[in-house]
């Protein structure tokens, strides 16, 4: 196979890319250090940030101490000079996030509304978009994308909604979707979008299985700050793993997969839907509650330890249980050691960093990055 040999007009892109990338990823940055950390040179450095000075997207904001010599210039980023809307739609709610370009969570909002593929819901859609960047105080021309989350498959070119048992969907056009949003707009599953959202701005040699224990279980496979979606888009299907033969049955109608069992709705069922009151119950001392968790906890232990088995990365769990996961890490942790082969500890167990709106960052950050990957 021939390859194409990188011209000119590549390499330049790549580097503009980059600097930017280090220059968002601080909150200043020095000549030397920009220089050391790209491994160019300093005038190709110099070359790109005034480029990048002249967009508006870096400030020069002085100098750093000497070392000897002349002090270094210092770089900062404009995080604010473009934005990026995420849009995460469940089967009874929509909730925005607006993001700078260094993935900062500027303001958030989350409603109830029950999901339709009538035009009305997404003309609704659209002016609750606009509504929500009016209020942010923001001229709606810094924003330069949107994504949408959704708890679905999308087929490879983002054209179609192959399937979403959640919203009742099989192949239907992603455009109805995004045509009331006057931004450009791609879908992204929610799993996915959760996932982008945990590993923004981490080593891109990092690696790591995203574990969603929302009102269904699902994930996403991520090597080296990528996806792995597999043959037919569906990898990360984990609540469809068998955790026990002829268990309950699924909604899926299949007989013992991890849903029924690790869902939120295994938790929040025994206090009317309220899966905040189940915790703070819990908390309590509630001893119905306490015995329904403890037999929660021993399944998920069984998900986690089969996903580090087969994968051999950091599991992260989040969803909304995930969120209120902090007080029993520990405990979460000790029943995973225990059936682990071949390691003392399950430190490779990772909470979530965002405990709301998880998926609508990850969908905002596909248009921070296509933002940047066509500068």
């Amino acid at each position: 196979m021939t390859r194409r040999k990188a011209s000119n007009i590549d390499v330049r892109k790549v580097n503009r890319i980059n600097v930017i990338r280090a220059i968002l990823a601080c909150e200043r940055i020095s000549q030397p250090e920009l220089t050391q950390q790209l491994e160019i040179s300093w005038p190709t450095v110099l070359q790109n940030v005034k480029e990048l000075i002249d967009l508006g997207l870096v400030e020069e904001v002085g100098a750093f101490a000497s070392t000897g010599g002349r002090k270094p210039r210092a770089f900062a980023p404009v995080k604010d000079a473009k934005l990026a809307i995420g849009i995460d739609i469940t089967q009874n709610h929509i909730g925005l996030v607006l993001i700078n370009l260094a993935g900062d969570l500027i303001s958030f909002t989350r409603s109830k509304k029950t999901f339709s593929m009538d035009d009305s819901y997404f003309r609704e859609l659209g002016q609750a978009v606009d509504r929500f960047v009016l209020s942010s105080g923001y001229e709606p021309d810094r924003v330069t994308g949107a994504g949408i989350s959704l708890p679905g498959i999308i087929s490879a070119d983002g054209g179609v909604i192959n399937y979403s048992h959640v919203l009742g969907l099989v192949n239907a056009p992603a455009r109805a979707c995004t045509k009331h949003i006057k931004y450009p707009c791609a879908l992204i599953n929610d799993a996915n979008a959760a996932g982008l959202a945990e590993m923004y701005g981490l080593s891109e040699h990092s690696n790591a299985v995203y574990l969603s224990l929302s009102n269904s279980v699902g994930g996403a496979i991520l090597p080296a700050g990528g996806f792995y979606e597999g043959d037919n888009l569906r990898a990360g299907e984990f609540g469809h793993n068998t955790l026990y033969p002829a268990g309950k049955t699924c909604y899926c109608g299949k007989k013992g997969c991890v849903d029924p069992y690790c869902s939120a709705r295994v938790l929040h069922e025994h206090t009317n839907g309220n899966l905040n009151l189940f915790f703070e119950e819990l908390a309590a001392g509630d001893d119905k509650l306490q015995e329904v968790w403890q037999d929660y906890l021993q399944d998920l232990s069984i998900v986690i330890n089969n996903l580090r088995m087969t994968f051999d990365c950091d599991v992260i769990v989040g969803g909304y249980v995930g969120g209120f996961m902090e007080d029993y890490i520990y405990d979460l942790q000790q029943l995973c050691a225990k059936r682990n082969t071949f390691e003392q500890d399950a430190s490779y167990l990772r909470l979530c960093k965002y405990k709301l709106e998880a998926s609508a960052v990850g969908a905002a950050l596909t248009g921070v990055e296509k933002y940047i990957i066509n500068l």
